[in-house]
């Protein structure tokens, strides 16, 4: 029975009849006895007592176990303050809560069980703590063996599904199959995989585990980063080795070292490009993400988000947070909050209101647990971990089914849990930053209905415009063709910004027009570019010392990005790209010699024309001698006589007529003849045409041969030597690349033992190589070198290509506003062709060389595999020629065999002996006699003398 009715000062105590009639019992037997009427004022006593205890407060509070590890005091301020205001709550509050705290600085497991049972030893009714991956195995262990609630802003989503925790709950939910469907709705097929844990490798089996057979992708790469700095040097490895290809980045780690890791790659300005896009598994503060990222540049990245400031419960919860004192409340006192923090807060709020639900529905349950002031389990003073058997929490099943029908809203959205505590009926918004636009929504996924897409809202950065209509100084330095002085054509004496001309003052004048402000050019004082220089005062000499003094607000000059200048100031994309080139002396051009007309074939080509004439005449004179068709029977005075036009010096001479397309007066009758005839005569078409082709532009074109051609040219031989800039940037491009790449580690030992060949200045190194008569090679940035090439008195060139990619861009210091708009602006001009056209008019429509323009002619002569098909059919036509030869002949003696009524064997005997000899067998000749006619035994017709049959 309840007679407990809500008062101000607390939950009031709860009274029962057992309670009076024990305090009846008490009394009689202090008193020893008493009457009728001592019952009745005893009672009255009773009863008045009983509502005394109705108004007074309850002293006894219901403790909650915390375990935190250090460097959580915002997790710890999150939970101190939920249970702070459900204390100070007294509209609603139907208990007082009693925080047990302890701070452990180790994942040992014998430490957190020792912990855990000190805290059960003390009564605690249920444990929250943040488990992790190596702690969660030990909690969930305890937890299920002496049946304690446990409540964790977030268990590890790979071992908790196999080692579960039935009788806890987890505030953050499995969303491993939305990787899943995100990395799908890209359609990512290769993937570069980072992980900063020991569960990483688990989750990426579980990934792999969920993606069906036919959106299968394969790990390009998969790396364990601890930090920052070491993604980035794994990352520049690998744009190093690919350095256009897409590449996609998931990066399975901590929500601040994904941070860190996008942050540091998109101030790299060799790395930051559109071919990046990094997807963060975990979950992610929008405002947070924006303000670390947005001012450095644009980047590509996805990520997941369940923290939403537009959401009521955030916005009032987050009004009292940055309300709160720091001394007071460790963490608090800021505008945002980590994700973190709110699934520890949604936790404490989800253990109180199943708390509340439960004493609302049986509010005596906890009653018999308090004994002057301590709690008791089961009759036991709290729990002890050493007692055998097993002693189990009494309502630590309760307490568990009621955590687990928790259906509530908090601040990472609705709250509620399936059969094995796991959240359900969630949703996470799937965001993404792209360009210079801040994080937007593009998708939400659910556990229920999975990925949806969600059509953008691109929201642009605001830009500054403060800065327009200002003048701002601008240091460059004189640098032919960037910045030079003007000549006046008139006389007149030039000042200011006039005084000046070359590629960096129009591009500031373009600059200039497109951002609306003026600007005023200031030469650097120490002509110098920008190194590190300990005697300075900031470290850097040069522009990029003014810059970090803000002695001027922007450098427009030939400035390489790299990265020792990109972490002291700021630079914008690259207005003009270029590398390490190699320049040389030009060649005297090579004139045709006197047997130059033998260039067009190679030699090869020349001895197999030659054996070809040759085996060609001796077919044709075989396949004549075999043919009747080529031979003439003559009779005279001293009998018959046979002869062959083809004889094999005619036959020579044939195959030589018509090689040189002039005919001969004699000409094949037999078919086979005509066979071979017919290919020779295709034969010497094509090779006379390719020839004649070729001869050409061998006997036109005055060719220019250059001894060097690429760095591995220069880095076979001794004979040519090189050198830089001394203390240039391309010095130390060898001198960090020497233990890398074979080709570049032989040129930097070259030059390195051979000191003269560095030179300190450019124009040194020009000049030398204009004297040098091509023994040395100078290497230098290819915009410089193009450039020489176009000036008189245009005796250099460069050869292959650039042995590295680097850029100039506008700098800026670090944190300008200027900065944003400077990109823009020369975004803009690249794409619509401005810094195209300057560099048109700067180094090639000034050329001083333009009688000179003729490019280098690289003709090959013909080589065998070019031409082997003529001779494929050459051959194939001569031996079909000998084989219809054959056939001819046999069939032919099949014919004089039938009609003769000889045997074959004899008729082609007399054949051959004709073939072979030239002489007509006295058989052979009586066959080919026509009818009528006799030949006698002296050879003489006895009808008609001296008449020749010709067959």
């Amino acid at each position: 029975m309840n007679f407990g009715p809500k008062y101000k000062h607390g939950r009031p105590r709860v009274a029962t009849w057992s309670d009076v009639i024990t305090a009846q019992l008490t009394l009689r037997a202090c008193c020893g006895g008493y009457t009728m009427r001592g019952t009745v004022l005893i009672w009255k006593l009773l009863c008045f007592t009983y509502i005394l205890a109705l108004v007074r407060p309850v002293p006894e509070k219901i403790p909650i176990g915390a375990i935190f590890t250090p460097g959580s005091e915002e997790m710890q301020t999150a939970f101190n303050y939920a249970i702070s205001f459900h204390n100070n709550n007294e509209t609603q509050a139907r208990f007082k809560v009693e925080p047990v705290v302890e701070v452990l600085d180790s994942d040992d497991s014998y430490k957190i069980g020792q912990t855990l049972c000190s805290q059960m030893e003390r009564g605690i009714f249920a444990l929250i703590a943040p488990t992790s991956d190596p702690s969660y195995d030990t909690f969930a262990a305890y937890s299920n063996m002496f049946q304690m609630p446990l409540v964790s802003p977030a268990f590890p989503q790979q071992t908790s599904s196999d080692r579960p925790s039935n009788q806890g709950v987890s505030l953050r939910p499995r969303y491993l199959r939305a990787i899943v469907d995100v990395i799908n709705y890209y359609r990512w097929k290769t993937i570069i995989y980072l992980y900063d844990s020991d569960n990483g490798l688990l989750k990426l089996q579980q990934i792999f585990h969920l993606t069906s057979d036919t959106n299968k992708f394969e790990m390009r790469v998969v790396r364990r980063i601890t930090n920052a700095t070491e993604a980035s040097e794994f990352l520049r490895k690998v744009e190093d080795q690919d350095r256009y290809g897409n590449k996609y980045i998931i990066l399975d780690c901590d929500p601040e070292l994904a941070k860190s890791v996008v942050s540091l790659h998109i101030r790299d300005t060799y790395m930051n490009r559109r071919n990046y896009h990094f997807l963060i598994t975990s979950l992610i503060i929008e405002d947070d993400w924006n303000a670390a990222l947005l001012p450095h540049g644009a980047v590509n990245a996805t990520g997941f988000q369940m923290l939403q400031g537009t959401r009521p419960e955030v916005r009032d919860f987050l009004t009292t947070w940055k309300s709160l004192d720091p001394y007071r409340w460790p963490g608090g006192g800021t505008h945002h909050i980590t994700i973190e923090v709110a699934q520890m807060y949604d936790a404490t709020r989800v253990l109180l209101e199943a708390f509340n639900r439960l004493l609302k529905k049986k509010p005596d349950i906890f009653r018999n647990n308090f004994r002057r002031g301590e709690v008791y389990n089961n009759g036991t003073k709290g729990i002890n971990c050493q007692q055998t058997p097993v002693m189990t929490w009494e309502h630590g099943e309760r307490i568990n089914r009621f955590l687990k029908k928790t259906d509530m809203t908090g601040l990472t959205g609705n709250i509620s849990f399936d059969d094995n505590g796991w959240r359900k009926n969630f949703t996470i918004n799937i965001v993404e930053m792209s360009m210079n636009s801040e994080m937007v929504k593009v998708a939400q996924w659910s556990d229920s209905e999975g990925l949806q897409q969600i059509p953008p809202n691109y929201k642009r950065i605001p830009q500054n415009t403060g800065f327009e209509n200002k003048t701002y100084i601008v240091t460059s330095i004189l640098e032919e063709p960037y910045l030079m002085y003007k000549k006046s054509e008139d006389g007149q004496i030039l000042e200011g910004n006039d005084q000046f001309e070359g590629y960096c003052k129009d591009l500031a004048d373009l600059i200039a027009d497109n951002l609306k402000f003026s600007f005023i050019i200031k030469l650097v004082n120490d002509s110098a570019y920008g190194g590190k220089d300990p005697t300075s005062s900031v470290g850097w000499n040069g522009m990029v010392g003014e810059l970090i003094r803000k002695d001027a607000d922007m450098a427009i000059a030939p400035l390489t990005i790299t990265s020792a200048r990109e972490n002291v100031i700021d630079f914008t994309k690259p207005f003009m790209s270029m590398g390490i080139s190699i320049m040389i002396k030009k060649p005297m051009n090579r004139l045709p010699g006197v047997f130059s007309f033998m260039n067009p074939l190679s030699e090869e080509i020349w001895m197999c024309i030659i054996f070809t004439y040759v085996g060609v005449s001796v077919v044709l004179f075989l396949v004549s001698r075999f043919s009747l068709h080529e031979w003439r029977y003559e009779d005279n005075f001293f009998g018959s006589s046979a002869s062959n036009d083809f004889s094999l010096h005619n036959s020579l001479w044939f195959s030589l007529g018509a090689f040189m397309q002039q005919g001969c007066d004699i000409c094949p009758r037999s078919i086979a003849g005509r066979i071979v005839g017919s290919v020779w005569w295709f034969f010497t078409l094509i090779i006379i045409s390719s020839y004649t082709a070729n001869l050409a532009a061998f006997l036109t074109v005055e060719r220019m041969v250059t001894p060097i051609n690429s760095a591995d040219d220069l880095a076979k031989q001794t004979e040519v030597e090189y050198g830089t800039l001394m203390h240039s940037s391309t010095q130390e491009f060898f001198r960090l690349q020497s233990g890398k790449i074979p080709v570049y580690a032989r040129m930097w030992e070259f030059m390195n033992s051979r000191k003269h060949v560095f030179v300190r200045k450019y124009e040194e190194g020009i000049q030398r190589v204009r004297e040098s008569k091509g023994k040395y090679a100078f290497l230098m940035e290819s915009t410089k070198n193009e450039y020489i090439n176009e000036r008189k008195p245009c005796d250099t060139m460069k050869v292959g290509r650039n042995l590295d990619a680097k850029g100039y861009g506008v700098a800026t210091p670090v944190g300008s506003n200027l900065r944003d708009r400077l990109n823009l602006a020369v975004l803009t001009m690249l794409e619509n062709g401005d810094l195209a056209r300057l560099e048109n008019k700067w180094w090639y429509d000034r050329s001083e060389c333009k009688n000179g323009e003729s490019k280098e002619s690289s003709q090959n002569e013909l080589t065998l595999s070019n031409v082997a098909g003529c001779f494929y059919i050459l051959i194939g036509g001569c031996a079909l020629a000998l084989i219809v030869s054959v056939l001819e002949f046999c069939y032919k003696s099949k014919l004089e065999a039938t009609r003769s009524k000889m045997t074959f064997c004899e008729v082609m005997l007399n054949k051959l002996h004709t073939s072979v000899t030239g002489e007509a067998h006295l058989n052979h000749a009586r066959f080919y006699q026509p009818a009528g006619q006799m030949i006698t035994a002296d050879g003489i017709n006895d009808q008609t003398s001296n008449t020749h049959t010709q067959v």
